[in-house]
């Protein structure tokens, strides 16, 4: 039977972040196609498994072209990158966690996002990933708890929209990745070479 104490413990949507310009790619990564499929929707179906619903943030010109079979979110905090699509979301449904994940992370897995999910800690602002490339929390591949919300806003009122700051700047899980390939963040084209090796093997 499940304690009152668990019954309190929010629920987890899903959001894949899926409204980036791609400058530096030269087209667009959500529309990248690494596993059969385009990789917003790839990223949806992975976190399909581990949330209550799951959310694909765009901009409402991305909308032209879009699955119906998916749902998505499009940002109320305009023009703040990944920071006001994690805004939107945790304005959206204010009393549910939200696993948040970047579609340009091509060797994400089942795996990484089931360890992330099993070492949550609900007291906390959010629990997220370590990076190995620089050491620093990855708010990318995160979740964002209810008590978030305010923290988010808190730092918007001081001017400052980067959500890894937040994570360094407040009660946050930070875990070793097991495996780090897969937390590889791909954004341009030497990138996608690299990933592409890396998914042959």
């Amino acid at each position: 039977m499940i304690s009152q104490e668990q019954n309190k413990i929010p629920a987890i949507n899903g959001l894949v972040l899926a409204g980036g310009k791609s400058r530096r790619m030269g087209t667009a990564k959500d529309l990248l196609n690494w596993h059969g499929k385009e990789q917003r929707y790839f990223a949806a179906d992975l976190l399909a498994s581990f949330c209550d619903e799951v959310f694909i943030s765009c901009r409402q010109d991305q909308l032209e072209n879009f699955n119906p079979h998916y749902q998505f979110l499009t940002d109320t905090f305009l023009n703040m990158g990944p920071f006001g699509g994690i805004l939107s979301a945790l304005r959206a449904q204010r009393d549910k966690a939200w696993l948040v994940i970047a579609c340009d992370l091509p060797l994400l897995d089942k795996k990484s996002l089931d360890f992330l999910i099993q070492s949550r800690d609900p007291e906390k602002a959010a629990t997220t990933y370590e990076s190995p490339f620089d050491g620093l929390p990855e708010p990318l591949i995160t979740i964002w708890e209810p008590k978030s919300y305010p923290l988010l806003l808190n730092f918007l009122g001081i001017g400052n929209t980067c959500p890894r700051k937040v994570l360094m700047n407040s009660d946050t899980l930070i875990l070793k990745p097991d495996n780090p390939h897969a937390l590889m963040n791909v954004n341009t084209p030497e990138e996608a070479v690299k990933a592409q090796e890396r998914l042959k093997k």
